[in-house]
């Protein structure tokens, strides 16, 4: 039987920050808004599931970006987004989303990203801002 989780991460997406670097090139370090972050995406994935996919297994990963519409958008505009009739083109980009979501899950959903051969990430307009993520087997 082919094993699924899922799970939501409250709040608005983000994406994965670069890396910063100081004193000249000597130290490189990851931004305190993506720590924050990632845990937040742990914190929510332990929330719903215990289970870790066994190392090697390949693995199938879906993430939905729930953006909230900008208020200053006119009520008509608003019910064609909310109906996927109008898509977020904005900021994060859509890999990055993906990035730091896949990288948090490293050690807790699974072994690594590695594992992931199947990715499908889309951004879409709702109510209230949030991501969705489905991580599945693939194959049997």
């Amino acid at each position: 039987m082919v094993k699924i989780v899922g799970f939501n991460i409250p709040g608005d997406p983000q994406g994965k920050l670069r890396a910063r670097t100081v004193w000249g090139g000597k130290r490189t370090y990851t931004p305190q808004k993506t720590t924050d972050y990632e845990e937040l995406v742990r914190w929510s994935y332990k929330q719903s599931n215990k289970d870790i996919f066994d190392q090697g297994q390949p693995l199938e990963v879906c993430i939905v970006a729930w953006f909230k519409p900008p208020k200053s958008t006119p009520k008509y505009k608003v019910l064609e987004m909310l109906k996927c009739l109008i898509f977020p083109t904005k900021k994060p980009d859509i890999d990055n989303i993906a990035k730091v979501i896949l990288d948090a899950l490293n050690g807790v959903a699974y072994k690594d990203d590695t594992q992931v051969a199947d990715l499908k990430v889309s951004k879409r307009y709702a109510k209230e801002a949030s991501v969705a993520v489905i991580i599945q087997e693939v194959g049997d």
